[in-house]
């Protein structure tokens, strides 16, 4: 789960635009060996790289139990991915199967591009409770069924080492801290004084030189379109927010909440004071890389960035702490997840079924568990990739500990028009991050906007 930024209304006016085949009726049972037992091939996408070879694993693996099926798999990056989705979709030649995410497929359901599982799910009995509690509902809209789980993540503080170190900030500090929306709390405390002027004076010494910055206590997140999941929607969640009036599916969204703006007011000082950097002058590279450059020290960012963090690859030592606790009492995370979507307009309905009842097992899940990479969704394997990754030598339990804790996950917004909304959200957050206009004016506006598209 590489990136779960929205990609902003390019996808949602192109299939707005286009005339879409529409959903074909289900095929009951599920238990045909390869629609009427002839050779059949299925096309089957995903973006993420770091999950390629796993997923070939389990395809091997499928395949040598279901000698008349092949599984052809295509990855292709992010941003690449949903363009080359859109336009299969669009041609009616889309793969038989994808990797789906919350964000996106409202917009399938509505257009009717994904098939209804549920008759499926019936009739093989699928246990819908062996996945992490509330993600097999992430899938499901009257009665209908567009997914099984296959992985879920959540947030966490990362931080480098080294320069909590040479600040003097002891790890466990990290352990305990604290944020509200007027002082900051312990957390605004400790950015302060990891963040560094080019004369070597941090946040909290009264000639630190906020113009002249040479390390950056925190990076924060500004592509985060209108969920903030790398940030600024886990402070607000902590501050009491909440994104509308019901989730799944609702129709009135909630960013006019005082929750909420005042949380972005936070987000603002941070970078007035210098201990955020200046989103027009913020590196033009990804968050990753400016922490592996060493220019900022800490950020938030989700499990699936594990490997970037704590692999091989990384250029310092970085660790990981849980979220501060907010204003509402507890530190908040949200939990999302991935499923495998089938095309409405697949020739082989039966094929796809049996192929994504195996992605969502736990034969399959138990595989990529082995490659800790991600936290499957069903409960056991994602037992088994926490082991994994303690295996490793990687002390990522902060990422689990938010599905053992009563209240200490919430789901990201899945409502339609979601890449419409994120637009709208981004664009007033980043002009007050910018100086243009207060947060109250500009998430008051923008969620008038918002609800006008559900009017």
């Amino acid at each position: 789960m590489i990136n779960k930024k929205l990609a902003g209304a390019a996808l949602c006016a192109l299939l707005a635009g286009t005339t879409l085949t529409a959903c074909g009726g289900s095929e009951t049972g599920g238990q045909a060996g390869g629609d009427g037992g002839g050779q059949v091939t299925l096309d089957y996408w995903l973006w993420d790289d770091n999950q390629l070879a796993s997923y070939q694993a389990c395809a091997d693996a499928f395949q040598k139990a279901n000698p008349n099926i092949t599984i052809k798999i295509t990855q292709t990056a992010w941003a690449q991915y949903w363009q080359n989705l859109t336009t299969q979709l669009a041609a009616g030649e889309a793969p038989d199967v994808w990797t789906n995410q919350v964000s996106y497929y409202p917009q399938f359901v509505s257009s009717r591009q994904i098939l209804d599982i549920q008759p499926y799910v019936e009739a093989d009995k699928v246990d819908l409770t062996q996945y992490q509690d509330g993600l097999a509902d992430l899938w499901t809209k009257d009665g209908r069924r567009y997914g099984l789980p296959k992985d879920w993540d959540t947030e966490a503080i990362v931080y480098n080492a080294d320069l909590l170190a040479k600040a003097g900030v002891k790890p466990e500090e990290l352990a305990d801290l604290t944020w509200n929306p007027t002082d900051g709390g312990t957390f605004e405390q400790v950015i302060a004084k990891l963040t560094v002027d080019d004369k070597g004076r941090n946040g909290l010494d009264p000639d630190f030189d906020k113009n002249h910055v040479a390390i950056h206590g925190y990076q924060p997140e500004w592509n985060d379109g209108s969920q903030g999941q790398n940030g600024w929607g886990e402070l607000a969640a902590a501050n009491g927010f909440t994104y509308l009036d019901k989730n799944p599916w609702g129709t009135r969204y909630k960013y006019d909440d005082p929750k909420l703006i005042e949380t972005i007011g936070w987000y603002k000082a941070m970078t007035d004071k210098g201990y955020a950097p200046r989103f027009d002058k913020q590196s033009t590279l990804g968050i990753d890389a400016v922490m592996n450059s060493g220019k900022a020290a800490l950020t938030i960012a989700g499990s699936w960035t594990i490997n970037t963090y704590l692999g091989d690859g990384a250029q310092h030592k970085f660790a990981l702490a849980p979220l501060p606790v907010g204003p509402a009492g507890t530190r908040k995370s949200a939990i999302n997840g991935l499923s495998d979507a089938i095309w409405a307009g697949t020739e082989h309905k039966d094929a796809a079924w049996k192929w994504v009842k195996y992605l969502g097992s736990a034969a399959c899940q138990d595989v990529v568990a082995a490659d800790a990479v991600v936290f499957p969704a069903i409960k056991t394997s994602a037992e088994k990739a926490l082991a994994a990754h303690q295996a490793k030598g990687r002390d990522v339990q902060v990422y689990v500990d938010y599905t053992k804790t009563p209240g200490g996950t919430f789901l990201l917004p899945i409502t339609d028009h979601g890449t419409e909304i994120s637009q709208i959200v981004q664009d007033a957050l980043q002009a007050v991050i910018l100086g243009q206009i207060e947060p109250a004016e500009a998430l008051t506006k923008a969620n008038q906007q918002v609800n006008a598209l559900f009017a």
